[in-house]
């Protein structure tokens, strides 16, 4: 969360990929928020235009959302704080919401912009980092949040 670290880190490199998350989501933190906002800082600093950076997919609508973000409230609150931070950062981002991770070993995804894949509850660890390369390999999901599934 130290921005003139993060600044150093990313000298001559392209993009920055942020896989953050807490290891306890049911107290209340600000470690996203917190990265977040270092991390935007720094990239803003050094040049670097390219942020993919993970989130939940249970910000999407819906009663199982709805449902799960009541249980993890704190981690929620977080997480809506950073991503706003990197929706406001001017930067050419791509917010990822996955549904529960799993650590299966596959790298395939479904994504859509906007909203969570149909019956995906849960995703490979593999594939969200799959699904982030491509994002950033193909030039795609330019400022928008993109649910993904298995």
């Amino acid at each position: 969360m130290d921005e003139n670290e993060l600044f150093d880190a990313m000298q001559n490199h392209n993009a920055v990929v942020s896989t953050l998350g807490p290891r306890e989501v049911f107290k209340p933190r600000s470690m996203l928020h917190d990265s977040a906002l270092a991390t935007t800082r720094a990239m803003n600093r050094s040049g670097v235009k390219r942020l993919v950076i993970l989130s939940a997919a249970a910000h999407f609508p819906g009663i199982p959302n709805r449902i799960a973000s009541f249980i993890m409230r704190n981690h929620m609150r977080d997480s809506l704080a950073m991503e706003e931070i990197v929706q406001g950062s001017g930067l050419d981002w791509t917010i990822t919401r996955p549904p529960r991770l799993t650590q299966q070993e596959y790298a395939t995804y479904r994504s859509r912009e906007g909203a969570a894949p149909k019956m995906g509850f849960t995703l490979a660890r593999k594939a969200v980092a799959a699904f982030m390369l491509d994002a950033i390999e193909q030039k795609r999901h330019f400022h928008k949040i993109v649910g993904i599934a298995k």
